[in-house]
């Protein structure tokens, strides 16, 4: 997609803008959040009965991953005709990813230095609650690579395995494409496939409001407002440096690159309160990647990057990996005496760059990757105790930090986007107004159904 002109088409099937007593979206989820919070706190009980809905919900949100990743990246590399755009995106977004990871490693490093919440805090928890992830080793640089190339697509698509996914579709886009005319009927059937994916994402959104209610009624029903007392300064540490994150890193980014703050806010809001609410980056995905589209980052950059950093642009998980860790230091100082210097906690983050980038499909990732490390860092034995104590309240953690994986993620389609030449502004401007439409159908784009869909009109 080449970027259009700043004159957008006069608005001759401009719509009305929706009356205020028609909610949106993003209204409905806040509402299901609220509603679900006192559900959880008022009775318990009914909170972990309703748990069936969140799952249904991701349940629902996992099996639009495989068909519209697969169609997205098709269309967008065969569809485009120039492989070597594909590499020099990838090349770009691959650097861009470890630059942004990189810088949020030592923002956590140093808010958990200038906070200590591990300061005074006993390493005697009951370590039975992370009898599994013991069992779990992470990857290491080989088994990641090789993780990466499928042996069975159907697998892949069966557990939702992104990474893989992206791999087999990049590589049967570039066979389409060498193919030219004989390969048409399947960019066709992909673009079909694409559309259609877009509208059965909008319906599944419908649900969302009861799904990430359901959620948080089972948060709260099943842990309490207490947890939100306990190792309240690790939380609170860890959301201070994530808003840091994105307002002076994410937000100088988006300055540097002329993204469009305020649209991009309205653009990412929903897909990260899906986040937030549901701790699964994968039930933000379809909705992150339409409204991308819609803000004007073309569909091929969308299916390459977005999926892609869902492995390797995690900024949520690798700051929390960060503060995680010097916090287990911290507190096995207190029990033990044990000191971990400064010189060793770089060392630390030197691992972590490189074992972070090893989640992809591993359960419960993070404290796998926490695990691991701290193994290596500190005297046998006090890992594991570190690992439980975080374990109760990790899930409060795990909302803040997925949320800002996908918000990473979704700037950095854009980013990549500009670096290409690529991002739409006359697009981005009209995002979200009843203007958008007119847009759409002046230039043959398929969005109206989406904007129809989401009570435009």
């Amino acid at each position: 997609m080449t970027p259009q002109t700043n004159n957008a088409p006069a608005a001759t099937t401009s719509l009305p803008r929706r009356p205020w007593y028609r909610l949106s979206l993003t209204t409905w989820i806040m509402i299901g959040l609220v509603v679900g919070g006192v559900l959880g706190y008022v009775r318990p009980d009914w909170g972990t009965r309703v748990f069936f809905l969140r799952t249904i919900f991701l349940n629902l949100i996992k099996s639009i991953i495989a068909p519209l990743v697969f169609s997205t990246l098709v269309v967008g590399i065969a569809g485009g005709g120039n492989l070597k755009k594909v590499g020099r995106m990838g090349a770009k977004a691959l650097l861009y990813f470890e630059i942004v990871t990189t810088v949020a490693l030592f923002i956590g490093l140093g808010v958990v230095n200038l906070t200590k919440p591990g300061v005074g805090v006993m390493l005697s928890a009951d370590t039975s609650s992370i009898q599994s992830i013991q069992q779990t080793t992470p990857q290491g640089f080989t088994d990641t690579l090789t993780h990466i190339f499928p042996a069975s697509i159907v697998d892949a698509m069966v557990r939702g395995d992104v990474l893989q996914i992206v791999a087999f579709s990049v590589l049967f886009a570039m066979a389409v494409s060498a193919l030219g005319e004989k390969g048409r009927p399947i960019l066709r059937a992909c673009e079909s496939l694409s559309q259609i994916m877009f509208r059965f994402t909008s319906y599944v959104m419908m649900f969302a409001p009861i799904g990430v209610g359901a959620a948080m009624a089972h948060t709260v029903g099943t842990q309490g407002l207490s947890v939100l007392v306990n190792l309240g300064k690790l939380i609170g540490s860890l959301y201070l440096a994530l808003v840091i994150f994105i307002v002076f890193v994410l937000g100088a980014v988006a300055l540097i690159a002329r993204i469009p703050i305020l649209k991009f806010i309205k653009a990412v809001r929903e897909p990260a309160t899906i986040a937030f609410v549901t701790t699964s980056s994968e039930s933000a995905l379809p909705k992150a990647m339409e409204v991308m589209e819609r803000l004007g980052v073309p569909p091929r950059i969308v299916g390459f990057v977005i999926p892609t950093g869902y492995s390797f642009n995690l900024d949520g998980t690798t700051l929390y990996l960060a503060m995680a860790s010097i916090f287990v230091a911290q507190a096995a100082e207190t029990t033990t005496g044990f000191h971990m210097s400064f010189a060793k906690q770089l060392v630390m983050m030197l691992t972590l760059m490189v074992t972070s980038k090893g989640v992809a499909a591993v359960p419960r990732a993070a404290l796998v990757i926490l695990l691991a490390t701290l193994n290596s860092f500190m005297p046998q034995g006090l890992g594991p105790v570190g690992v439980a104590i975080i374990f109760g309240v990790d899930e409060l953690m795990d909302m803040g930090r997925t949320s800002v994986n996908v918000i990473g993620n979704c700037l950095a389609t854009c980013v990549v986007a500009r670096w290409e030449g690529e991002f739409d502004d006359t697009r981005a401007r009209v995002f979200g107004t009843p203007q958008e439409i007119s847009y759409d159908l002046a230039h043959g784009e398929p969005a109206f159904a989406k904007a129809v869909a989401e009570g435009q009109t």
